[in-house]
Order: C-alpha cells, then structure tokens, then sequence
C-alpha cells in the first residue's frame, strides 16, 4: 500500500519535471528551433489544433524557421497564431511556406526570458511539492486508518522527501541550463 502511493508520487512528480522540460523547450535561446511553437493552437476549420498537426517545420539557418502547412487554406490562420503568439516574431508568408526570422536576442530581451524561465521553474516546483502534500495526506489516512504503523509512515514520509528533493533538483539543474544557454552571446 504504502509503495503504491510512493510509486504513484514519484510517476506523477517525473511528468511535472517532464512539463517542466517542455515549458523551457518553448523558450528561445539563441537559436530557432520547431519546438518553440509547441504551445501554439491555430483555428482551424473552428477547432482549436496545435500547429504541429497542420505543418512541417525545417530550421535552414540558426534564426529562421519554415512553416510548411499541409493544408494552403489553413495558411492565413496559422500566420495569425504566430503573429498573436507571445514568441514576438512577424511571419511572412511566399504563397508556398511562412517563414519566421527571429530578431537577435537583445540583453533585455534575454534577462525577461530568464525571469519567464525562472517562473517556470517555481510552476514546476509547486507542482512537485503539492504531489508530496497529496502523498502524505494518503499516508497519514492509511496511519489513522490503522491500516500500518507510524513508523512505517514514517519511514515512508522520509522515502517521499527524498523523491521530493529528487525532482526538484532536477528542475533547478533545468533552469541553470537554460539561465546560461540564455545568457550565451
């Protein structure tokens, strides 16, 4: 009992870190890269789709992306996405594909990025914490349930500080990654 609530714990903190990863993936270092646009939802047809699913993406230089979309018809609306998105970037579209040359990162531009990261981050760290809370709560219930005993609670409780501390430092070693790829020049 107690290792299914640890081992449940400890599957849902690694999608928080996993999502975590993904949200510093979708900020811009020095260089474009297609997954930037992961969060991006396009209307399409009234459905809201990501434009992953409407579009290929190639990166022929170390700025600029090409946005080929399956569909022609759905090439003003994916322009529309982008240029709404927060990635502050204007589209142009050749008939054929968009293309997106992001502007160098300026020093300011690269210190609000950092504070996005950083925010980030904390996001991720809450979420591990109130999976631990939520653990805990689960262990203290099979306890007065007398189910186990304290000490195997608290053995336990040990256990999930230490799955705890696990990921968040993950999350930490994520964010000084990205602090300095964000930082290069």
């Amino acid at each position: 009992m107690i290792n299914d609530i640890l081992n449940e714990a400890d599957s849902k903190m690694d999608k928080s870190v996993e999502a975590t990863r993904e949200e510093f993936a979708a900020i811009r270092a020095g260089r474009a890269h297609p997954s930037m646009f992961s969060k991006i939802m396009v209307d399409y047809y009234g459905t809201p789709t990501p434009i992953q699913q409407l579009a290929s993406f190639t990166a022929p230089e170390a700025r600029t992306i090409l946005i080929s979309p399956f569909d022609q018809g759905a090439m003003k609306n994916i322009e529309r996405a982008i240029r709404d998105s927060d990635l502050g970037v204007n589209p142009a579209d050749d008939g054929k594909v968009i293309r997106c040359v992001f502007p160098e990162l300026t020093e300011e531009r690269r210190k609000e990025y950092i504070k996005v990261a950083r925010g980030k981050a904390e996001d991720g760290r809450v979420a591990v914490r109130n999976l631990r809370r939520t653990a805990k709560q689960n262990l203290e219930k099979l306890e007065k349930d007398g189910e186990v005993g304290k000490d195997d609670v608290s053995g336990a409780e040990k256990r999930l500080d230490g799955l705890t501390k696990k990921h968040t430092d993950a999350i930490d070693e994520m964010l000084k990654n990205k602090e300095s790829e964000l930082l290069e020049v």
